[in-house]
């Protein structure tokens, strides 16, 4: 199949809103997969360190079968960008046309193994690893399916996942991307596992990464549908790894798949977004239990405020 691959290269003073504005901009027009071409400070703990080349230039890219491609839709989306430069934003739009193998192949010229925590290590199929006797390792193919764990809010929902989840309990990731979130949730103990996306070829790839790390699948659902469509199920921890406003748009139906005592783990939100989701959260009655931050990027953990008082710990 072929696919027509829309770069936007952008300058601006604040690029973590412009990545989620484009994003926003992409998604809206059915791209649920995007790469970032940012680059990322390296934490603290130096996890990560050289994982990612430094790209030349800032962008996003999206990804369109060429059948539902034209020049209203070119027109559309330049349209579009053209309304970023009252926020400061100036939107270079390219087009080339890829087959879907370029795409997936793409990734493996700079996705190498990273540590993400003091356990968790993420593999691509393609480099080798000697784990120690207590790493978590999850062997990746990413293909066209957004999540290698190298964008600071994977690495951080990685994080909380691990101070998180208890053995034993049952997980769901909504927008499962390459299955990343699913891989680890099962490595950490949960006993059954669902993913939910609306792309079909991220379920597909989140199905073959879970395959290729032989979780069994017996232990896993995946759904390609919304988050209000899935059979009527608690979750002990649910995590969201998307962007704010879709996490605002959904936060009804998140709390809703919580279970009594279950906790949820937003991300993808960046610093100017917080009061949209604090207002989100306000509203349906969750509170922050757990904040991190890296440069623009938000993680929360959240629980139903009814568990009593515990003030966010800012990490």
């Amino acid at each position: 199949m072929k696919f027509q691959k829309i770069t936007a290269a952008f300058t601006s003073d604040n690029p973590a809103l412009a990545e989620e504005c484009i994003c926003d901009i992409f998604f809206s027009f059915g791209m649920t997969g995007v790469e970032c071409r940012i680059p990322i400070d390296e934490p603290d703990e130096g996890f990560g360190t050289h994982t990612l080349a430094l790209p030349s230039e800032n962008a996003i890219v999206g990804y369109m079968a060429q059948k539902q491609f034209s020049d209203g839709v070119r027109d559309d989306i330049r349209h579009r960008f053209q309304n970023l430069e009252h926020a400061g934003i100036q939107v270079e739009l390219r087009v080339d046309t890829v087959d879907d193998q370029q795409w997936a192949e793409a990734w493996k010229q700079h996705f190498h193994v990273m540590r993400i925590t003091d356990r968790i290590v993420v593999k691509p199929a393609w480099e080798p690893f000697d784990p120690g006797p207590d790493d978590v390792v999850i062997h990746l193919d990413p293909g066209m399916a957004f999540g290698t764990g190298t964008h600071p809010s994977t690495c951080m929902c990685l994080k909380q996942m691990q101070d998180c989840l208890v053995p034993g309990q049952i997980f769901l990731d909504v927008g499962c991307g390459s299955g990343i979130l699913m891989i680890a949730a099962a490595r950490l103990g949960a006993s059954k596992l669902t993913g939910i996306d609306t792309d079909p070829a991220a379920v597909d790839i989140a199905r073959e990464n879970l395959e290729k790390n032989k979780i069994p699948k017996e232990r896993y659902h995946l759904y390609k549908c919304t988050l209000d469509q899935i059979p009527p199920v608690q979750y002990d921890l649910i995590a969201a790894n998307i962007i704010a406003q879709t996490i605002v748009n959904i936060m009804a139906d998140i709390k809703k798949k919580m279970a009594p005592k279950g906790l949820a783990v937003l991300s993808g939100i960046i610093r100017e977004r917080m009061p949209d989701v604090k207002n989100a959260l306000y509203r349906h009655g969750l509170a922050i239990k757990t904040q991190m931050s890296e440069d623009e990027w938000v993680t929360l953990t959240v629980a139903s405020d009814n568990h009593g008082p515990n003030p966010a710990k800012n990490r």
